[in-house]
């Protein structure tokens, strides 16, 4: 057995391969146990980004719900002030609608005193006239003359 050449080739061919496997085994179990560390490495840096976007998310939804109740309050007080103009409009439209009334309500007995003025200046520029004529058909002219001059005596103590 140990001088069989086959025997001695059979040995060291395990041997080569026994050192090979060895230095093979390790190589491989070093490149394996890198590998898993590098896939450590990355299952936490994902579970850190997951855990960073949570928070993430759980950050803007909360900045959503701030938003929203803010935009609720914004559209509650923009409801309550358009009331409240509404309701001053109302009352500035009763106000302006009483005024152009009570307006239009003097413009009318202004408009009345002014015909009534003119009725009353047409009666009288019509009695004058009538008087005139009747004082013209009556009187002579002697009487006429008497008459004025009488008139213009008057005159001059109601001026002063």
């Amino acid at each position: 057995m140990f001088s069989n050449p086959e025997f001695w080739v059979a040995l060291a061919f395990v041997l080569v391969v026994l050192l090979t496997f060895k230095k093979v085994a390790a190589a491989v179990t070093s490149g394996l146990d890198a590998r898993a560390a590098k896939i450590r490495t990355q299952i936490e840096e994902a579970r850190k980004l997951r855990e960073d976007a949570q928070a993430l998310l759980a950050e803007y939804q909360r900045k959503q719900r701030d938003a929203m109740a803010e935009a609720e309050k914004i559209i509650s007080a923009a409801k309550a002030e358009a009331a409240r103009l509404k309701v001053q409009a109302e009352k500035d439209l009763e106000h302006a609608l009483a005024r152009r009334k009570e307006q239009a309500l003097q413009r009318i007995a202004q408009s009345e005193a002014q015909a009534l003025t003119q009725v009353r200046n047409t009666a009288v520029d019509a009695a004058l006239a009538a008087a005139e004529a009747v004082i013209a058909k009556s009187l002579d002219g002697a009487k006429r003359d008497a008459l004025t001059e009488k008139a213009i005596g008057d005159l001059a103590g109601k001026l002063h």
